[in-house]
């Protein structure tokens, strides 16, 4: 079985679920060919990042010249499905605010993805998110490449579905993938009935033999790790002023922030403001091994996001033994469990969020290791990468076979 995975900007440090997933495809014996649109410009720590950006074609690095004789040939071979795969393009550009240009450009790239398959015998394209990557995979198949899925995350695709002619882009999969109950609630607004059979769960997973043996909880004061992308919805900035009332009742409180992005200047504006440049450190991107070492010097991991799909750090926090608190949205309360996991608390609550970890605190050291524990199990139960991976085997066996 050979998958091509369409994807946009691969890979990056935020998505090692893509990369764990497509390995696990591949250790079971189907052979993936990577094509994603443009690499990543966030420098990669990871070395398994940088080992798959180098195994990774980039469609827009062959050029405008390129994607355009590839269009000119797909007109000339199939004006028939070409004339389909243009009206397509301008319908998905009426609904969207990336105007016509933009989608001839995906038209372009569809072409240029189709041909590849071709040539290297692919028998079904599988894309990440609901955005180009998934218009591109469907425009491809418009123009005679092979069935595509796609997996939807959340939570930008449910922000803007009309925009993204999320409807359409299922109506036309051979499947739709989500990773989580919730998700697929959300997918079934706006999939016809009849579609509704074809909207999966699959979730993201973990390997397990990388947290084989977790750290025991550590002692000293109180630590906590948030990881993620320094934006709007990780809600990161609620989390400082949470940290602002925290010192006062507990004084040597640490906080690592593991990641980076756009709002880096503003947070270290709120961390000077409020004075906590001892208690919060700012470490950005690290590799996989960095993030568990942070994870082994914390007493919990807390999310504080607004939106969210089905967060991969709430998963490898539970996999490493550490309880969690995070915010009661999406699909979190499928992995988080209150009173034996950790912690939910309403997003954008900064009093209720110091509460939790206020609780956290008083939590004696023998109930907090048990609590990462019933995590750990639950974790590795469900979120298995190999496992994972199977399920999507199948339902692409299934699609292939017809």
């Amino acid at each position: 079985m050979k998958i091509a995975y369409v994807l946009n900007t691969y890979p990056q440090p935020s998505h090692s679920f893509i990369r764990r997933e497509l390995q696990a495809l591949e250790q079971q014996g189907a052979a993936v060919l990577r094509l994603a649109m443009r690499p990543s410009d966030t420098a990669l720590a990871d070395p398994g990042d940088q080992a798959e950006a180098s195994r990774t074609e980039y469609v827009l690095k062959a050029g405008p010249g390129r994607l355009l004789a590839a269009l000119v040939q797909e007109a000339l071979a199939a004006p028939r499905r070409f004339s389909k795969a243009l009206a397509l393009a301008f319908q998905l550009a009426r609904a969207s605010d990336k105007g016509v240009l933009r989608h001839l450009i995906y038209l372009g790239e569809a072409a240029h993805v189709k041909q590849r398959c071709a040539a290297e015998g692919v028998q079904h394209m599988h894309a990440h998110f609901g955005t180009n990557s998934a218009a591109v995979a469907m425009l491809a198949h418009v123009l005679g490449g092979p069935a595509y899925s796609f997996t939807v995350h959340g939570p930008e695709e449910f922000d803007a579905p009309h925009a993204l002619s999320l409807g359409e882009k299922i109506s036309r999969a051979a499947f739709t993938v989500a990773v989580s109950s919730f998700g697929k609630s959300q997918l079934s607004r706006w999939a016809p009935f009849g579609k509704w059979d074809s909207l999966k769960v699959v979730h993201c997973g973990i390997e397990p033999e990388r947290f084989a043996d977790p750290a025991p909880l550590p002692g000293g004061a109180l630590r906590l790790a948030a990881i993620g992308r320094f934006v709007e919805q990780k809600g990161q900035m609620v989390l400082v002023r949470a940290m602002a009332q925290l010192v006062e009742k507990i004084p040597d409180v640490h906080l690592a922030l593991i990641g980076d992005g756009g709002m880096r200047p503003d947070l270290e504006a709120a961390i000077a403001d409020h004075g906590l440049q001892q208690n919060i450190t700012l470490t950005g991107w690290l590799a996989e091994d960095g993030v568990r070492r942070e994870l082994a010097r914390a007493h919990a991991l807390v999310m504080p996001s607004f939106a969210e799909g089905l967060p991969m750090v709430v998963m490898e926090a539970m996999a490493a033994a550490r309880p969690v608190i995070a915010t009661y949205i999406a699909g979190t309360p499928e992995l988080v469990v209150p009173g034996q996991t950790g912690w939910l608390v309403p997003a954008g609550d900064e009093a209720a969020l110091a509460e939790a970890v206020l609780q956290l605190a008083k939590t004696p050291p023998d109930q907090r290791a048990e609590m990462g524990q019933a995590g750990r199990a639950r974790v590795l139960e469900r979120h298995d990468s190999a496992k994972e991976a199977a399920r999507l085997a199948a339902h692409v066996r299934q699609a292939i076979s017809g």
